[in-house]
């Protein structure tokens, strides 16, 4: 199931999964969202405190459910920050389900998009959250209004992406992942199921200033022992430093030869300077000779 795209002056609602919405941090992204024509709603407990967190696990789960129902509210954007797993027993996947619109995030919030879209059906959107407004760059732009914005640019934008060949070889099926070891975990949790007779590509991102190469190994392992692994038919992984060490290529080619899977590497999602957009849910081809990716059907 897709949502529809987010018309021009449309209402966005951000809120806070993890961290407080401090206002030093959040009054560029709203600033940005508003200059680009949009109009901005926060969740209530947006500005709230405890324990360090923008308010309870259920306030938090509160402010999500409650942009999910109102029909003002076009799309839902949101950052990622370590606990954002802690509100998924406490969101009304229902009304998700009733109301459908865009989620969009990425990082930690690997583990919402994905419940939302193995809870209902819907595609979400992995790889921009309100940070990358704070300091706005013509890819990410590009990217926004591709896949989010009625009547912008092209349709398949994620044909964009380039890739770094590792394991030869072409693939396709339904998109799934994120960040990876929130996706390695999600794998065990009870809000995310898959259809095991379905493909999927897989993509997947860490970055250095959160594991080491040694670290990534650990995480891929543990997806690759997964009955998840069956399922998938190529892996991309996206964007882990500015100069890439060469043990993180090998770790990954050794993940695609023991799997018999075409791997490529990306810098263009993750992390780093470049935020594509991958919808979770969405069918998808990958042909790592040719260097492209794109979206299907």
């Amino acid at each position: 199931m897709w949502a529809e795209r987010i018309a021009a002056g449309s209402t966005i609602g951000i809120f806070c999964p993890s961290h407080v919405g401090a206002e030093e941090r959040y009054g560029p992204i709203v600033s940005t969202l508003e200059w680009l024509g949009f109009k901005v709603r926060r969740g209530a407990n947006f500005h709230g405190d405890a324990y360090g967190y923008a308010g309870s696990a259920e306030g938090r789960a509160a402010d999500l459910n409650a942009l999910a129902s109102d029909p003002e509210v076009a799309m839902v954007m949101f950052n990622g920050g370590e606990s954002s797993a802690e509100i998924l027993p406490y969101v009304d996947f229902e009304a998700i389900r009733r109301n459908p619109k865009p989620y969009v995030s990425y990082s930690d919030g690997t583990t919402i998009l994905s419940a939302i879209r193995a809870q209902t059906g819907l595609v979400t959107y992995y790889g921009v959250s309100g940070g990358v407004f704070s300091d706005l760059r013509h890819y990410d732009y590009v990217q926004f209004k591709s896949h989010l914005v009625e009547g912008c640019l092209a349709d398949d934008a994620i044909a964009d992406i380039r890739l770094r060949p590792i394991c030869g070889g072409s693939c396709d099926g339904e998109l799934a992942g994120g960040y990876a070891p929130l996706f390695a975990f999600m794998l065990g949790s009870p809000y995310f199921r898959y259809d095991a007779g379905r493909r999927h590509l897989l993509f997947l991102e860490d970055h250095e200033i959160f594991s080491k190469v040694g670290s990534v190994a650990t995480t891929l392992a543990f997806i690759g022992q997964s009955a998840f692994m069956k399922s998938v038919t190529g892996l991309l992984f996206g964007h882990y430093a500015a100069s890439v060490p060469d043990d993180l290529y090998g770790l990954l080619a050794r993940f695609g030869q023991a799997h018999g899977i075409p791997v490529a590497y990306t810098d263009d999602f993750g992390h780093g300077p470049r935020h594509a957009i991958l919808p979770i849910g969405a069918e998808a081809m990958m042909d790592v000779g040719a260097g492209r990716i794109r979206l299907i059907g």
